[in-house]
């Protein structure tokens, strides 16, 4: 059985992210990535990436085959799209803006009014730790239900599908 599942800003050979997420080099934190990607996601899964899959460099690129399952990658701002071409070699397909299953996918979030008509949700990555918040009733910030980001960091560096977000039964 194949599943569908989405992460984002792999940040793949990334010093200073490596660094910050609490790894020593880029090599540690992208053989953890692969680890922990590798542990969920079976070779007929296909996965959504959602941008930044590394920092405007496609020499990181030939780790997304040690990545198992298909890919289609969404670009982000740290994407080059001289890229491209090289990137095509390592994922299925590229895009810049897609919808799945009436979900925005994108790597930075949509404009809150394209939310209000077009679509319900957006799976989003780009905020890394960081949510979308808004107003309750109370005038309190609370997280927009809305916007559902899979950065690395909040998805335990492991891809998911819409039943881990609690989207899909």
């Amino acid at each position: 059985m194949s599943n569908v599942r989405f992460i984002g800003c792999l940040h793949l050979g990334h010093e200073a992210i490596a660094k910050w997420r609490g790894f020593e080099t880029s090599e540690e934190h992208d053989e953890h990535l692969i680890e922990k990607w590798n542990s969920v996601v079976n070779k007929r899964d296909l996965t959504y990436v959602l941008g930044d899959i590394t920092n405007e460099t496609s020499k990181h690129y030939h780790l997304l085959d040690r990545l198992q399952g298909r890919k289609i990658a969404i670009l982000g701002n740290h994407d080059l799209p001289k890229h491209s071409r090289e990137l095509l070699k390592h994922v299925d397909y590229i895009g810049g803006l897609m919808k799945y299953k009436g979900i925005f996918l994108s790597h930075c979030p949509v404009h809150y009014t394209e939310l209000d008509y077009r679509v319900r949700l957006n799976i989003h990555s780009h905020l890394h730790e960081k949510s979308i918040l808004t107003l309750n009733e109370n005038g309190e910030h609370i997280k927009d239900g809305r916007y559902i980001c899979v950065s690395v960091e909040q998805v335990n560096f492991k891809p998911v599908s819409l039943k881990d977000l609690g989207i899909e039964r």
